[in-house]
C-alpha cells in the first residue's frame, strides 16, 4: 500500500505549521520545496537544524526534495550551469535528512524540443554522473512548461537515458495541463510510466467552461480519475509516497508564474485551508479502495 506525505510549501512557509500538519493528518513524510521564503538550495545549516529541531520525536520523515533543477533556459549555458550547483545543494540537504530522492526538470520547453532532443539528452550526462556518485535518485517529473511536457517523452527520455538514478515522478494533472500534446492521465500516462515511476504528486484540474483554461482544482473534483488512479497503485503494489501537492487555493486562482515557480509566501497563502480540504477529499477516496 502506497504511503502518503505532503509537499510542504502547499501548506505553509513555517515549517512548524507544516509538521502541525502532517501529525493532524498522521502523515508519514514531508516533501520540501521552499521553507521559510527560501527555495531548497538556499536552507542554511542551521535552517536544517532548526527543521531538525522540529521534526525531532514526531516519526515524519522527509521524503524527498522538490528541487527546481533545470527549470531554465536551454540556450542559456550560465544559467545551465548554475543548475548544476542548484542540484549539488539540493543533494547535500536530502542527505542531511537521509533521503535519496531530488525532483529534477528537463529545461522550459521550448517550440523545436524534436530537433534538439540529442542536446537535452546529454544535458544529463554529468547530473547523472553526481548522481550516481552520491547514490541519489533523479525524479523527472513530467510537466507541462518543460521539454518533458508528457508521459510520452518523460518515458521516451529516462529509457534513453538508461541508469537505474533516473527515474519517474508520475503527476496525472500535470498530462492533463499539456492539452494537445499529452493523452488520457489514467490510465494511458500511467500505463507508460509505471514501471519506472519512484514517486507520485497528487493534485486535480479542470478546463473551465467560462474561460477555456485549464486550472487547478480541489482533489476530486476535477477530469483526474483519481479514484481509479489510486486503485491501481494498490492493485500494481506500489508502496511508495502520493505526494499530495494542491496547487489549488479557494478563493482566488494562482498565476502561471507560480504555478511553474512555486514557492514564498504569495505561493502559500491560504494552502492549509486548500490542503486540508484536499487531504480530507484524498482520505475519503482512500477509504473505497478495495
Amino acid at each position: 500500500m502506497f504511503k502518503i506525505s505532503v509537499v510542504g510549501d502547499e501548506v505553509s512557509q513555517d515549517f512548524q505549521s507544516v509538521v502541525n500538519f502532517a501529525k493532524e493528518f498522521n502523515l508519514g513524510a514531508i516533501e520540501i520545496r521552499s521553507v521559510w521564503n527560501k527555495p531548497p538550495q538556499a536552507l542554511t545549516p542551521r535552517d536544517i537544524d532548526r527543521m531538525k529541531r522540529v521534526l525531532d520525536g514526531t516519526g515524519i520523515q522527509i521524503v524527498g526534495i522538490a528541487s527546481p533543477f533545470l527549470k531554465c533556459d536551454i540556450n542559456d549555458m550560465r544559467e545551465r550551469e548554475q543548475h548544476l550547483g542548484i542540484l549539488q545543494a539540493c543533494i547535500k540537504l536530502a542527505k542531511a535528512f537521509d533521503a535519496n530522492l531530488i525532483r529534477t526538470f528537463a529545461f522550459w520547453r521550448t517550440d523545436d524540443v524534436e530537433q534538439r532532443w540529442d542536446e537535452i539528452v546529454s544535458a544529463y550526462d554529468e547530473p547523472v554522473k553526481i548522481a550516481e556518485n552520491e547514490g541519489i535518485i533523479l525524479g523527472l517529473e513530467n510537466e507541462a512548461s518543460t521539454s518533458l511536457a508528457t508521459a510520452k517523452l518523460t518515458e521516451r527520455f529516462v529509457r534513453e537515458i538508461d541508469s537505474s538514478n533516473v527515474r519517474v515522478i508520475w503527476d496525472p494533472a500535470n498530462e492533463f495541463y499539456a492539452e494537445g500534446w499529452g493523452e488520457t492521465p489514467y490510465p494511458d500516462g500511467y500505463e507508460r510510466l509505471k514501471s519506472m515511476m519512484v514517486h507520485v504528486h497528487v493534485k486535480d484540474s479542470a478546463k473551465i467552461r467560462e474561460t477555456g483554461k485549464i486550472e487547478c482544482v480541489a482533489i476530486g473534483e476535477g477530469v483526474i480519475d483519481w479514484q481509479s488512479q489510486l486503485q491501481a497503485l494498490v492493485d500494481d503494489g506500489y508502496d511508495g509516497y502520493i505526494s499530495l501537492e494542491t496547487h489549488w487555493r479557494p478563493a482566488r486562482n494562482l498565476d502561471e508564474d507560480l504555478l511553474n515557480r512555486p514557492g514564498g509566501n504569495t505561493f502559500s497563502e491560504a494552502g492549509a485551508e486548500a490542503s486540508r480540504i484536499c487531504m480530507e477529499n484524498l482520505f475519503a477516496m482512500i477509504e473505497k479502495l478495495r
